[in-house]
């Protein structure tokens, strides 16, 4: 049961707030003039900060960018570790990312893919989300089920579930461009359950 204590504080949710309107301002114009086009007194500016208060956040506008596929990651990994223990460790994974696809965080990690595809330095954050994400999920999977797994079978399948995401949201973006419509969205869920049931048969030939 959670308590009184387990809310966050008015501080906690003040940085929160700061940080997702860096996040937007820096989306936002990342859309409107281009990467690269912009600095982070723009941002800043923008998201109604100091240029101090941004580098308290971010090291770059570039990891500003890429904090969106952080979010909806993060947001994965906490709902994996709250699925029922006995639970098959894939329909786990299955589970929880498809949930956060239709959550709040689906759209701004799906807009900060689009605008920065194909610019290296917010790809390599982006890699680097993905990444981590993997590692937290292969030290999830110990936690909940001790020792009784073999190492490759872990890591194997946590890179493959992430690997999975990116190619949904690969052919997503071939497929519809920029296009941010609830129609767009729920085509990148389609793709992320069509590759989740590719990983689920074991990429069986159709």
């Amino acid at each position: 049961m959670s308590t009184s204590s387990d809310a966050p504080s008015r501080r906690e949710l003040n940085k929160a707030a700061t940080r997702q309107s860096i996040v937007l301002a820096t989306v936002g114009l990342a859309r409107e003039r281009g990467l690269g086009e912009f600095t982070v007194e723009d941002v800043a500016d923008a998201a109604g900060v100091s240029r101090r208060t941004f580098f308290n956040y971010f090291s770059s506008a570039e990891e500003a960018m890429a904090a969106p596929t952080f979010g909806f990651l993060d947001s994965a990994l906490e709902g994996f570790r709250a699925r029922p223990q006995g639970e098959p460790l894939l329909d786990s994974a299955i589970a929880v990312l498809l949930g956060v696809a239709d959550n709040e965080f689906i759209e701004p990690m799906a807009e900060s893919f689009i605008v920065s595809h194909g610019h290296d330095p917010v790809t390599r954050y982006q890699l680097q989300a993905f990444d981590e994400c993997s590692e937290k999920i292969v030290a999830a999977i110990r936690e909940r089920e001790g020792e009784t797994l073999d190492p490759i079978y872990i890591h194997a399948l946590a890179g493959c579930v992430m690997s999975c995401g990116k190619a949904a949201l690969e052919v997503w973006l071939a497929e519809r461009g920029g296009d941010l419509a609830p129609s767009s969205l729920e085509r990148l869920r389609e793709l992320l359950i069509s590759s989740f049931g590719h990983l689920r048969t074991g990429f069986a030939a159709r």
